[in-house]
């Protein structure tokens, strides 16, 4: 017993003494330093920042103005928003990937390709474009008669904006998922007499479903700290927390404040993150235990 723990100091100086293990250590020391440096110590001084006082003591005091009044509204506003987002972008999302998932390769990757591609265009202009898209003189209420309808500044011109935002992200996951379908369990299913109704739903729902829960995840996830679309489409009242944040540093230099929506604000990231971890756990026993 003695021997034992009179060697085991010496294997962490043993294991630095390796070669291998200190060139290790120094290709990882840049990594290190930059997410110490530009992660690390951001976070914690916005936490630090949220919970200083004018003179200096250490309070509360922002994290119960966030989560009471007008903040509070603004905090289900924005959570009000990202669900509704996550919700469309997973009908349409699951729509379009299922079509595209069914086609050739050839016409798939293309399908993808129209699908991703707008992506990299700046989220800005593509903001400009639904404004001019959906504004009373623009092409949707040029078309749909009974117009001009009120779609801009309003929760409906943010969601759409937003829904257009988060739909290639939902889209990747979700064909990625449908593409690992077996689709020989669909042809045994409907070669034993099952409906498409039935297939669907006792089958093909089910394999896909981890993919549904991580992709609409996502897409709420990304949806919370969203602040381009909703600060141009939307109005007063769909006010979100990436939109009160810039308003309490630029116009009211309320940099406590701000730092407590922001800390909030990670806080409701890292649950969802935990959430998709969590699903895509589950998924993957899933599909252990049933491939065995």
């Amino acid at each position: 017993m003695a021997a034992l723990t009179a060697t085991a100091p010496a294997r962490p100086r043993k294991l630095l003494a390796s070669r291998k293990t200190r060139v290790g250590i120094l290709y990882a020391l840049p990594i290190v330093v930059y997410l110490l440096v530009l992660f690390v110590y951001p976070i914690f001084t916005t936490l630090f920042l949220s919970l200083k006082n004018a003179d200096g003591s250490l309070t509360l005091h922002w994290y119960v103005e966030a989560l009471t009044g007008v903040n509070l509204s603004v905090l289900f506003t924005t959570l009000r928003i990202s669900a509704e987002t996550a919700l469309l972008s997973l009908v349409f999302g699951f729509l379009l990937a299922n079509a595209i998932s069914r086609l050739k390769p050839v016409w798939a990757a293309l399908a993808m390709l129209i699908v991703v591609v707008p992506h990299f265009i700046s989220a800005l202009v593509r903001t400009y474009g639904w404004i001019i898209l959906l504004g009373d003189k623009g092409l949707v209420n040029e078309l749909v008669p009974g117009g001009p309808f009120q779609l801009l500044y309003n929760e409906l011109g943010v969601v759409i904006g937003t829904t257009s935002m988060m739909l290639p992200y939902t889209v990747l996951l979700l064909y990625g998922v449908m593409r690992g379908v077996d689709r020989r369990l669909l042809a045994a299913a409907s070669s034993m007499g099952a409906g498409r109704v039935t297939i669907f739903r006792r089958i093909y729902l089910p394999l896909v479903a981890p993919g549904l829960a991580s992709a609409g995840l996502l897409s709420f996830i990304l949806s919370l700290g969203y602040y381009i679309t909703p600060a141009l489409m939307g109005g007063p009242n769909q006010t979100m927390i990436a939109t009160l944040i810039n308003q309490q540093v630029t116009k009211e230099n309320q940099w406590n404040g701000a730092a407590a929506q922001g800390v909030i604000l990670l806080l409701l990231t890292f649950a969802g993150l935990l959430l998709v971890k969590l699903v895509s756990s589950l998924g993957a026993s899933r599909k252990k235990r049933s491939n065995s």
